[in-house]
C-alpha cells in the first residue's frame, strides 16, 4: 500500500531519528560483543533493535533498509546458537552497520528512495554469512531477495 505522501513526509524525519538511535544501540551491543563474544544479552538486544528497525523501515516502504536489517537479523539469530561471534564475524557485522548508517543518511527526503544498487548490501551479507558458517540464502525475506553469490566463490 503506497504511503500517503503528506503523512509519509511527516513520519520520515521521526523515523530517521529513531533508526539512528536503534542503530547506535546495535553498535553499542556490538562493542560489548567485541569484549565478551558470547554475551546472550548483547546478542538479544541487537536482535531486538534490528527487528524494530526493519519493522519501522517497512512501515515507511523503505525496502532496502528493511530487507537489509532482516537479513542481518536472520543470520545473527541463526548464528547465536551455533557459533561464537569471533573477531572476523563481528568485523563483518560492523561493516553491515556502517553501510546501514550511510544508507539512512542517503534516503531521499522527498521520495523515500535509496538510489543505490544492492551489490554492497549483498556483498556484506555474504561476508557475514560466511563468517558465521551459514548460507546467506537461508534467511532471505520472501518479498524481494537480493541476488547472492556465495562469499567463498568470490574468494577464489
Amino acid at each position: 500500500m503506497p504511503n500517503d505522501r503528506k503523512n509519509w513526509n511527516q513520519r520520515l524525519p521521526e523515523f530517521l531519528i529513531e533508526a539512528e538511535t536503534l542503530l547506535a544501540k546495535s553498535e553499542e551491543c556490538l562493542t560489548h560483543l567485541q569484549l565478551i563474544n558470547d554475551d546472550r544479552d548483547a546478542i538479544d538486544c541487537m536482535l531486538s533493535t534490528l527487528l524494530k528497525l526493519a519493522n519501522k523501515a517497512d512501515a515507511l516502504a523503505l525496502e532496502a533498509i528493511s530487507e537489509f536489517s532482516l537479513h542481518i537479523h536472520g543470520l545473527l539469530s541463526n548464528a547465536q546458537s551455533h557459533v561464537e561471534l569471533h573477531e572476523q564475524a563481528l568485523g563483518a557485522l560492523k561493516d553491515c552497520f556502517t553501510l546501514m548508517a550511510w544508507q539512512l543518511e542517503l534516503v531521499d527526503h522527498t521520495t523515500g528512495q535509496l538510489s543505490l544498487d544492492s551489490s554492497e548490501q549483498t556483498s556484506l551479507i555474504e561476508a557475514f554469512a560466511f563468517q558465521v558458517g551459514q548460507s546467506p540464502g537461508q534467511t532471505l525475506p520472501a518479498s524481494r531477495p537480493l541476488g547472492l553469490v556465495p562469499y567463498s566463490q568470490k574468494q577464489a
